[in-house]
């Protein structure tokens, strides 16, 4: 049996940081993951390029049933702080959009610098180890995994939810909360694709590869940024981001010329050119394909606009500002990039990650119920739930 003080769950990103915050202090540290690849979604994340934080990052861009619960961590180790280590590793970065940075070379250099800093702390990492049971004992944990018997202090359940199962995920820390007395929040997929009823797809699926500027909006929420048309369904940032706050069942209303008045342009164009057609006027804001489809799918007769009576004109705009929109549903996990819901946070010390009832069990990263907006705010939650768990553990 291998005696240690401390053993992670989950080579990830919250896994990898932890463990190596606790190494520097000493703590003689084991992480183990059964996936072959080590930090698998960290490699594909941002397109390989790694989104790695949000320069923004506060507690407001966080889900969770208790909002307050990741306000520590986040102000004890914040997105300067991960962006000073990244500068001490000349990583080279730039801001995307919305305050959001990536590697300028690859995500791989992101996942080398918590490799390395495992090493520099005398981490020792070890993957494609199953983890077979988990028993509690006076003292600690033993672990019976398929490379042998563990004993540990500390044990940190840094195993993810259940987003991209091709990439290892599965449920695994929410049964060990489960088995220690743990309540788990319902789960379901976000930061998601949306699917389409029928009667959508026949039409805009031949649209797929179209972007456009939306402004989505459903249940008090909304996002300002892109929306893009695939074979499936509905995607793009403005979608994602407004995925997790859906519900089935219910509506999400896109305003299509987001920073502008429609309205206002269709009207001077009518001064302008009254005998050109609808579908041209808008043709100059919107893709020709998009336009060709849209009209006959919102019910808008193409015509000259100088035959446009009395209020057709505003509810042609309308329909451009307010198209609503009911998803049949979401790609679910297999491509959905977080996992909403998880380990209960009302039953987890803010301060240290710990469960409060359960001495020497900690849960960090997205097996808890704390979920980021799209743009690097998981990330973040990843190395400021790990690194308040690397202090005490």
């Amino acid at each position: 049996m291998k005696n240690v003080d401390v053993i992670v769950i989950g080579a990830g990103a919250a896994g990898l940081f932890c463990a190596a915050q606790a190494g520097k202090r000493g703590r003689d540290v084991v992480v183990l993951d059964h996936a072959k690849r080590l930090g698998g979604k960290i490699l594909m994340s941002g397109g390989g390029r790694c989104n790695f934080t949000n320069m923004f990052a506060s507690h407001e861009n966080f889900l969770s049933d208790n909002p307050h619960f990741c306000k520590s961590a986040l102000s004890r180790y914040t997105q300067w702080d991960f962006i000073g280590l990244v500068a001490d590793y000349g990583i080279a970065y730039h801001e995307k959009a919305l305050g959001q940075l990536f590697c300028d070379d690859s995500a791989k250099d992101i996942l080398k610098m918590l490799l390395s800093e495992c090493e520099k702390a005398n981490v020792t990492v070890s993957n494609q180890c199953e983890i077979l049971s988990i028993v509690k004992t006076e003292t600690g944990y033993i672990l019976d995994t398929a490379k042998g018997q563990y004993q540990c202090e500390s044990l940190v359940i840094a195993s993810g939810g259940l987003s991209m199962p091709k990439l290892g995920a599965s449920p695994f820390g929410y049964k060990v909360a489960e088995q220690f007395g743990l309540s788990v929040k319902p789960t379901r997929a976000g930061l998601v694709p949306f699917t389409l009823h029928e009667q959508d797809k026949n039409v805009l699926a031949e649209l797929s590869g179209i972007s456009l500027d939306a402004n989505a909006s459903c249940n008090n929420t909304s996002f300002n940024e892109s929306i893009l048309f695939t074979h499936r369904g509905l995607s793009g940032p403005a979608v994602l981001q407004i995925s997790s706050f859906w519900e089935p069942g219910q509506a999400v209303e896109f305003d299509l010329f987001p920073n502008g008045d429609l309205l206002a342009d269709l009207e001077q164009a009518l001064q302008e050119q009254p005998d050109v057609q609808l579908s041209t006027a808008l043709a100059s804001h919107y893709p020709k394909r998009y336009v060709q489809a849209a009209l006959p799918y919102l019910g808008i007769e193409n015509k000259p606009l100088k035959q446009y009576q009395g209020k057709q004109l505003e509810q042609a705009a309308q329909a451009f500002h307010q198209w609503q929109l009911k998803p049949n549903g979401t790609e679910g996990y297999r491509t959905a990039e977080v996992t909403l819901g998880g380990v209960d946070t009302d039953q987890l010390s803010s301060k240290t990650m710990m469960a409060k009832d359960v001495e020497g069990l900690y849960f960090i990263g997205e097996v808890v119920d704390v979920t980021g907006w799209l743009g690097g705010y998981n990330f973040q939650w990843a190395w400021s739930s790990g690194w308040v768990a690397g202090q005490v553990v």
